[in-house]
């Protein structure tokens, strides 16, 4: 199980147990629509909602094997923005089916390029009580930019 949940920068550093603290990330403004998916998002039989915000310049889909490259931003449905790759200036490359099921789900359906809202429900993300307390629980909203898929498999 510890394989599916994505890690995020607070997790990260707390599981590293290097006591050192990092400076909070300097927030990012939340979507207006954070609370709950709009009427003309697109929903998954699993209940993944997502929007596309910038169509891709590709046909080149990840599949659960493959490695990819992707800058993203999280908030809770109350606005809270809890992990981004964009203040640090580094976008993270990691396998499609080793994250959360929402994402390995919703980076199945995005092209090279592409830039789209994710709203995962809590059974594919870490639950409504995360055994961990530095995982949000309920609702999620990603945006994630594919910027390339480096091992499609």
């Amino acid at each position: 199980m510890f394989r599916r949940l994505f890690v995020i920068a607070v997790m990260a550093s707390a599981l590293a147990g290097c006591g050192r603290e990092e400076a909070p990330l300097p927030p990012i403004t939340p979507p207006l629509d954070v609370a709950a998916p709009p009427p003309d998002a697109s929903v998954t039989a699993s209940g993944l909602a997502s929007k596309v915000l910038e169509p891709g310049d590709s046909n080149v889909r990840p599949t659960a094997a493959s490695t990819v490259r992707v800058n993203y931003t999280g908030w809770t449905t109350a606005g809270e923005m809890f992990d981004s790759s964009i203040p640090r200036g580094e976008p993270v490359e990691f396998q499609v089916g080793g994250v959360i099921p929402g994402w390995t789900v919703g980076l199945q359906l995005m092209v090279v390029g592409e830039k789209r809202r994710f709203w995962i429900p809590a059974d594919l993300a870490y639950r409504d009580s995360p055994a961990n307390p530095n995982l949000p629980a309920g609702l999620l909203v990603f945006d994630i930019e594919l910027l390339d898929v480096l091992e499609l498999h």
